[in-house]
């Protein structure tokens, strides 16, 4: 791997176990988190003494560069944003202002998983899974730039669905805007884990007659379906928009494709 592709190492980002699954480059972190619907974002209590546990919450989110929007998401590094109502904690806590005790912003964890198949052994200890995560640390920090902003909330909206932005009714409102708050997370450390092949056991329960006669082994595929679109009560457009009956029908294809794939070989 060419380390100048990749999230600078970290003991916190390092994986230790089955280190043959980690990943640590631009491309697979990216591609892993623009690829789930909702990623889960972890941060400290601000007063430990008073409430010592972490809080998680999933979010929408979407990882880009807003200085370069065409950067290549396989050869430099990007930020993820994440938006939610200007009144709720996370988005109050960095502040408009950097913190005496947090000057790069407010410290977070944030995982993405998708899930891909399940791996039926001969016996549960062997019992796995396919599938892909992504773990990062990094900085947040409120975007106060109404551009920067208004690009964020673009590609946050377009990355659940592509070209929705343009086909809705855009841009927000005044209020609707100062009801929204955007964090930037600059990412200073990173790891993917992947998981893919046929089921793994050990030999001497293959040898195992008694137990491979009566046990079935084997991957159950799994992957995200998108359904049938189902309108609402005020909806007056007709037909559903092309662009989503072909977005559909790609993401449905893809992900099942991998999923089938990946149950039977290695990637």
């Amino acid at each position: 791997m060419d380390e100048t592709l990749a999230y600078p190492r970290h003991d916190r980002s390092t994986v230790r176990r089955l280190r043959d699954r980690a990943k640590y480059d631009f491309a697979t972190v990216h591609a892993i988190f623009n690829a789930v619907s909702i990623v889960h974002v972890s941060f400290l209590p601000t007063d430990p003494s008073v409430d010592p546990f972490p809080t998680i919450l999933p979010m929408l989110g979407a990882m880009g560069n807003f200085e370069n929007p065409t950067a290549d998401p396989a050869t430099e590094p990007l930020d993820l944003y994440i938006h939610g109502h200007a009144s709720s904690r996370l988005m109050k806590l960095p502040g408009p202002e950097p913190a005496e005790d947090h000057p790069e912003g407010l410290p977070v964890c944030v995982a993405a998983t998708l899930l891909d198949g399940i791996k039926l052994a001969l016996t549960p200890f062997n019992h796995s899974c396919n599938y892909r995560s992504a773990v990062l640390h990094g900085y947040a920090n409120l975007v106060t730039d109404e551009d920067e902003k208004s690009w964020a909330m673009h590609r946050i909206t377009d990355d659940l669905v592509p070209n929705r932005w343009d086909n809705s009714r855009v841009p927000p409102t005044k209020a609707e805007s100062q009801s929204t708050s955007v964090l930037r997370i600059t990412v200073v450390s990173a790891s993917a884990k992947v998981s893919t092949g046929p089921v793994g056991d050990d030999r001497k329960d293959l040898q195992n007659d008694q137990v491979t006669s009566k046990v079935w082994t084997g991957v159950l595929p799994v992957w995200e379906c998108i359904g049938p679109p189902v309108e609402s009560n005020t909806n007056k457009v007709a037909r559903v928009p092309g662009y989503l009956g072909s977005w559909i029908q790609e993401q449905n294809t893809s992900r099942e494709e991998y999923a089938l794939r990946v149950a039977s070989e290695k990637v």
